[in-house]
């Protein structure tokens, strides 16, 4: 919680400590991606910019029972549901998806995506990198790489934000780390505890302006921090604060409750109960809504997490069970985006990708589960000017593995960087010894040819 208010234990200047505090609390604890330092000009930035929202599907998606159905494989293999048609000749997808495939042409199908090291991580998604002999200081996410090297829009909405929940899985709670591009790149975690509450009380916005003095009130605490990038990250912590409660406009983005209830309702309300398991995180369709906003707001990239995709079978329900729940909640939350994205113009400016850390095995288990299957998986790509209403790559009549055009986690992330308008050929960010890092290894990946 972001509250300044209080009247106890007052500092010199008249700020109350507890006040300062709170503050402090919620730089440490969220408010970490401020990246103020390195702004660009908001002058001749228009009303759209170029953006990428990205949903993780944590745990593993079907891809065999969502986008890549074998219904001419045997029983143990092809499961329960069938494929219907979609509005582009020649491709079905599941049919609990109906609402995606009357917007086919407005998506890129990967059927053979490539990559993953099989393990319930977040990085996979987060930067594609292999988790091993990294750099020093760690691969920085995507969206952190992104921010060190454009920017924010503007001063009131950080260049990155993770919609990420707070769950159980320590491997799917990652919101994306700021790694060698810096602590202060890291995502601002809008869902985390003590940064969804943000409140000016009984403090004006121009008495606030002038306790920008507060930072000098921390010097104690940077002596106690031992490396020059969490001190500066700090200073950036702080700034981002006193630029979020006098604008208000990264608040305004997060709260739905100012849509047109119509317009909610075609995302579908969701829940922040778990999504299955205990470790779950949530189907909370209004994280799709909110990402639109904070888009439009001025963030460059937008994460989120949604459901719980690893389904091993009973006691906690069958593959086909938890697909019964999750993918109608899906199509409608991902539909209704596509839609507005398109009715308010930011289609072509704008990126999404779908997808999760691995695809799941062919062959469904004895407690009616598909287990963990890193040989391929999906993912969909829609908006960004890419050429959609396709499907990329083929797998064997058991969906196992890619008999056509494999698609590596990099390529993918390559074509989102150009997308963005970086050249994977030239951009680099320096690691914690100086030596220059580009963002994908660009010697073996490229910018998807069929998309771009």
């Amino acid at each position: 919680m972001l509250t300044v208010h209080g009247s106890r234990l007052k500092l010199c200047d008249g700020v109350p400590r507890r006040s300062l505090l709170k503050i402090g609390a919620l730089g440490l604890g969220g408010l970490n991606l401020p990246q103020l330092l390195k702004a660009e000009s908001a002058a001749g930035v228009g009303a759209s910019h170029k953006s990428v929202i990205m949903i993780f599907l944590a745990g593993g998606p079907p891809h065999q029972d969502m986008v890549d159905l074998k219904p001419q494989a045997p029983v143990e293999y092809r499961g329960e549901f069938s494929p219907i048609q979609t509005n582009v000749a020649g491709i079905d997808v599941c049919e609990h998806l109906p609402l995606l495939a009357q917007r086919m042409d407005r998506l890129a199908v990967i059927r053979t995506l490539v990559g993953s090291e099989g393990a319930h991580s977040a990085f996979q998604c987060m930067h594609g990198h292999p988790q091993l002999n990294q750099p020093p200081g760690g691969w920085p996410c995507f969206a952190a790489a992104v921010s060190k090297l454009q920017g924010p829009v503007n001063l009131e909405v950080p260049a990155a934000v993770s919609l990420q929940p707070k769950i159980g899985g320590a491997f799917w709670s990652d919101p994306g780390q700021g790694g060698f591009a810096g602590m202060r790149h890291a995502p601002f975690s809008a869902n985390a505890p003590g940064s969804n509450d943000m409140v000016l009380t009984n403090l004006t916005q121009q008495t606030l302006r002038h306790r920008q003095t507060l930072l000098g009130q921390m010097d104690s605490l940077r002596r106690q921090l031992d490396t020059p990038d969490v001190i500066d990250g700090m200073d950036a912590f702080y700034q981002q604060a006193f630029e979020i409660l006098t604008s208000g406009k990264l608040v305004k983005a997060l709260d739905v409750e100012m849509e047109d209830p119509a317009l909610r309702a075609r995302y579908g309300r969701g829940s922040k109960e778990p999504a299955g398991y205990g470790d779950a995180g949530w189907l909370r369709n209004e994280d799709f809504l909110v990402a639109r906003r904070l888009v439009e707001a001025g963030a460059r990239v937008v994460t989120l997490s949604f459901g719980r995709w690893d389904w091993h079978g009973q006691p906690h329900g069958t593959n086909f069970d938890n697909a019964r729940d999750h993918l109608p909640a899906l199509d409608q939350a991902l539909s209704a985006l596509l839609d507005d994205l398109k009715e308010r113009g930011l289609d072509r400016d704008t990126s999404v990708v779908v997808w999760g850390e691995f695809g799941r095995t062919p062959k469904i288990n004895n407690k009616g589960g598909r287990d963990h299957w890193p040989q391929v998986g999906c993912a969909l790509l829609a908006g960004g000017g890419i050429r959609t209403g396709q499907v990329i790559g083929e797998t064997n009549a058991l969906a196992e593995y890619p008999t056509k055009r494999p698609v590596h986690f990099q390529e993918i992330f390559a074509t989102l960087y150009h997308n963005l308008g970086l050249d994977i050929d030239r951009a680099t960010i320096d690691d914690l010894t100086g030596r220059p890092q580009y963002l994908i290894d660009h010697a073996k990946y490229q910018p998807l040819p069929e998309l771009v």
